[in-house]
């Protein structure tokens, strides 16, 4: 299993996953367009023995997905790939058990969180919506849809690639995508770690939302779910 770590003006939390994961899970790290200001903490990533791609300039969380993706299935033919984010928000043995599950099972595997008083309202409130969305729109329970800790098979790789999306709703399209083409989703239980009320986070309330919004209404709704 591949780790793949999509990120944009990282801090020292990669490299410290990057240790924690340790040399038995390779790593590919995309900059999703960090700039100068990211060299050190990336050129610490390549010491630690990852794979760095780069974006001249920030193009979003799914295309950074995708760009790893597509790398991970030409350099690595066969592997199936735990996505994380880097923001010290997944920890590596979380990481290494959502892995764990989809090798045995070859299924979807999502780390989830719980959404209890530690966690911010915003992400509480944000996470319970588009849960019950999620459900309405799919018949699926899935109690964090927003989670950036996923495993998928080997053979999912080039059906991930045909999914579109370049933000943040590309996640949410996997989900809508997975429960049309009858893949199954399994949840694993992952620890909740929000710092500093999720200030690394690079997801805007606003305009992220409404990309993430967009397919899951128009699924919801029957419509056509293409980014527009």
């Amino acid at each position: 299993m591949i780790a793949l770590l999509p990120v944009y003006r990282p801090s020292f939390h990669l490299p410290q996953l990057l240790t924690a994961l340790g040399n038995d899970t390779p790593a590919v790290v995309v900059d999703d367009g960090g700039g100068p200001g990211a060299a050190a903490v990336l050129d610490a990533a390549r010491a630690l023995g990852a794979t760095v791609l780069h974006h001249p300039a920030n193009r979003g969380k799914g295309a950074a997905l995708r760009t790893g993706l597509a790398h991970i299935a030409e350099a690595w033919p066969g592997h199936g790939v735990v996505c994380a984010d880097a923001d010290g928000q997944h920890r590596a043995e979380d990481v290494r058990r959502v892995a764990r599950h989809t090798e045995v099972t070859g299924r979807i595997a999502l780390g989830v969180r719980e959404f209890g008083a530690g966690v911010p309202l915003r992400s509480r409130v944000g996470n319970g919506l588009t849960a019950a969305l999620f459900r309405a729109a799919t018949g699926l329970r899935v109690r964090d849809t927003q989670t950036g800790l996923r495993a998928y098979p080997a053979g999912h790789l080039q059906w991930l690639l045909g999914i579109p999306g370049d933000g943040f709703d590309y996640e949410m399209r996997v989900l809508l995508a997975a429960a049309r083409a009858g893949h199954p989703i399994d949840t694993v239980d992952v620890a909740t770690t929000y710092l500093d009320d999720n200030a690394g986070s690079h997801f805007s309330p606003l305009g992220d939302s409404a990309r993430v919004y967009r397919p899951l209404l128009a699924g919801l709704f029957g419509a056509d779910a293409r980014e527009d």
